[in-house]
């Protein structure tokens, strides 16, 4: 599928080997994990049935990080507004009498009159007192606080680490697992990622950092230029800032990662209503068009996949909205001043618009001339070759890309790319019909003496090179 790629959370609705095919044939590119709900087994089993059933799929694993949540609870405790509930950092609670969360110093960072928020915003409360542990809040509204739910305390400092225990636990199941992306939540830095990228320390799981508080939104150009992939969580944007600028912003991070070549995953609610309907509403499928039209890369699924009633549905929904959209996307205008890179975006462009190229083939060792490729606006399928099988899956969450991985090869060699040419012939990824280029480029964008853009006419190659139909090394 070319345009926007879908991201499904998978859950107790969507863990099964049936369901995961149906919702690949749908149009998942890529499966995500929230690593705050469920047990370390269950994500690598999961990972483990995904991998033998969908092999090509890259996994995002959303660690916790510093994103505080209710635990575990027996007992889910409702409430009527004006009523008083108590949190608390004493874990042995159950939520019978008091309902706990991880973080151990919540109760010394609030006081009186402050304003709590859980579940995403649709619970409010306001604390009335702190007694040791204990946080006694007043609802504001009628509801239910059940277990694993987010809690927001808007514009309070909680001094927690950029990097917890929790966070260096659970990269080192990530890393051990092979998962393809890491979500990092609260990103607020550089600095953030930096220390993020040094815990893993290896080329992959890339980091998708989530810009979802005010803090991201004042430092959103140093985390886009830091990360790898950006994801808007407008979940806890909308409560950490507020719900009536969430549109504003989620237009303000994609342009902003749109003009440095940064891809970008739009999540929470896109088909909300899905989680117990067969049909979204009107609404979301507007907001679904008009993140791909903004230059959305991923669109992403949560609760709908993870634990909805119809999740191949909601996929395949989602799947052929952001196809259309797609479809109609004016490729957007590139800024050569902001970022060298874009030279290479915009000669990619140039010789779109110029000829008449049906393909781009990308040679890339690690990666950055595929990100390139498909950013460049072009709207063109993206053929990615490369030596490295973990790097290469990873490469499918990129919008309109599929990747394959070949054996060693050079860029320099015109052997090595002869083969390549032949070998994507005969597994008819290309054919007689195409007008290709082919690209690769260098990620030190201060030496461009290894850049490589060259048109390639299929038919005219076919004719210059005596051809057999014999095994390749492209797997």
């Amino acid at each position: 599928m070319t345009g926007s790629r879908v991201i499904a959370t998978i859950g107790p609705a969507s863990n099964n080997p049936k369901i995961l095919l149906q919702l690949r044939a749908a149009g998942m590119s890529v499966a995500r994990l929230n690593g705050s709900h469920n047990t370390h087994e269950w994500h690598a089993e999961t990972v483990k049935l995904l991998r033998e059933t969908v092999p090509d799929v890259p996994v995002l694993l959303d660690i916790p990080g510093r994103k505080i949540r209710t635990l575990q609870l027996e007992h889910e405790p409702s409430f009527l507004r004006g009523e008083i509930i108590i949190l608390t950092t004493d874990v042995s609670h159950n939520g019978k009498v008091k309902v706990p969360v991880g973080y151990d110093k919540l109760h010394e960072k609030l006081s009186p009159g402050v304003g709590v928020f859980a579940d995403d915003g649709t619970l409010s409360f306001v604390v009335v007192k702190i007694e040791g542990r204990d946080i006694y809040l007043r609802a504001d509204m009628d509801g239910t606080l059940k277990s694993r739910k987010g809690i927001n305390v808007p514009g309070i400092n909680l001094g927690q680490s950029l990097v917890t225990d929790k966070d260096r636990s659970m990269i080192d199941f990530a890393k051990n697992i092979g998962v393809d992306y890491i979500g990092i939540s609260f990103v607020e830095s550089r600095e953030h990622i930096e220390a993020i990228r040094r815990l893993i320390d290896a080329p992959t799981p890339k980091i998708v950092a989530k810009v979802e508080n005010s803090g991201g939104i004042k430092h959103l150009i140093e985390i886009v230029d830091a990360a790898d992939v950006i994801m808007i969580d407008r979940g806890d944007l909308a409560v950490e800032t507020s719900i009536n600028h969430v549109a504003l912003y989620q237009k303000q991070i994609l342009s902003a990662a749109g003009r440095a070549g940064k891809p970008t995953i739009v999540a929470t609610e896109m088909l909300h209503s899905m989680i117990e309907n067969p049909l979204p509403t009107k609404a979301e499928v507007s907001d679904i068009t008009n993140a791909v039209l903004d230059g959305a890369s991923a669109v992403m699924l949560s609760g709908e996949t993870a634990v909805g009633r119809y999740p191949v549905e909601a996929v395949s929904r989602i799947s052929n909205i952001a196809s259309l959209a797609a479809a109609q996307l004016a490729a957007p205008e590139i800024s050569k001043i902001e970022h060298p890179q874009n030279d290479i975006r915009l000669a990619i462009r140039a010789l779109a618009e110029a000829l008449p190229i049906s393909k781009l083939v990308v040679l890339s060792q690690t990666g950055y001339s595929v990100r390139i490729a498909a950013m460049s606006g072009t709207g063109l399928p993206v053929i990615a070759v490369g030596s490295d099988p973990f790097l290469t899956r990873g490469w499918n969450l990129l919008p309109g890309v599929d990747s394959i991985t070949s054996g060693v090869f050079s860029v320099a060699s015109l052997s090595d790319e002869n083969r390549i040419v032949q070998a994507l012939i005969e597994k008819d990824l290309i054919d007689e019909k195409d007008y290709v280029v082919l690209v690769s480029a260098q990620q030190d964008s201060e030496n461009l003496s290894g850049n490589l853009l060259r048109t390639l006419n299929i038919k005219t190659w076919l004719q210059q090179h005596a051809f057999n139909k014999t095994d390749s090394e492209v797997a």
